[in-house]
């Protein structure tokens, strides 16, 4: 695993134990994107269920403007594009202080697996390992890198053909409205790609990304 440095970008992804599920329901989705948005910042959230309780029901998820403050003003790093499919995630992120990602992917692992464990009745490991991380060079491969984590729903029944209305990926949040706002650091992909080539340029781009073949490349 490269070690990372502030301002560098980093394709993140790590995968359950033996391939299993590390998310069974809308409800364990919805607690690791509260995770990855607001654990950007150095705020402590002492009470993250309470927090997200009114959204289990649904795909949504509102963050009060105070705690988004907070979390902005002390930012560890930016997240850019993420993915949760059943057994694994991709995120894409910028460190912005000296050892935020390592902070940053401590904090929302421990605190996902904690939660994982007590909600499904289980213990031990949930992931396969350490993280693993893949330094982002230079445009190009975060292009294609935003391609392959944005196909990736169309390996989940019933996906297939609709991975930009898929609700736990940043796909729909770069060629449409960002639900997350300032959370979500989408302009990487909105302004250097989709406002020079169109919406429908870069969908045709994510539906070509080989996505099965790098995943298997990748978790070798």
């Amino acid at each position: 695993m490269r070690l990372h440095a502030p301002g560098e970008y980093q394709h993140i992804f790590d995968r359950g134990m033996q391939k299993q599920p590390i998310f069974e329901t809308d409800r364990d989705r919805l607690r690791f994107l509260f995770l990855i948005l607001t654990f950007q910042g150095e705020t402590v959230i002492k009470n993250v269920s309470r927090e997200i309780k009114q959204n289990v029901q649904s795909s949504t998820l509102h963050i009060s403007d105070e705690l988004k403050e907070e979390i902005l003003r002390k930012r560890m790093v930016e997240l850019v594009l993420f993915c949760l499919v059943p057994n694994h995630f991709h995120i894409i992120v910028r460190e912005l202080v000296d050892g935020g990602i390592s902070k940053y992917m401590q904090r929302v692992l421990t605190a996902y697996t904690k939660y994982f464990n007590i909600r499904h009745e289980k213990s031990g490991h949930l992931l396969q390992g350490p993280y693993k991380s893949v330094h982002i060079e230079d445009d190009r491969q975060l292009m294609h890198t935003s391609a392959y984590i944005h196909k990736h729903p169309c390996e989940i029944n019933g996906w297939l053909g609709k991975e930009d209305k898929y609700p736990w990926s940043s796909y729909q949040d770069c060629i449409g409205e960002n639900r997350f706002g300032e959370l979500l650091v989408t302009n990487l992909i909105t302004e250097r790609y989709i406002e020079s080539k169109g919406i429908s340029s870069y969908k045709k781009f994510v539906s070509s990304s080989p996505a099965k073949e790098i995943t298997k490349e990748l978790f070798r």
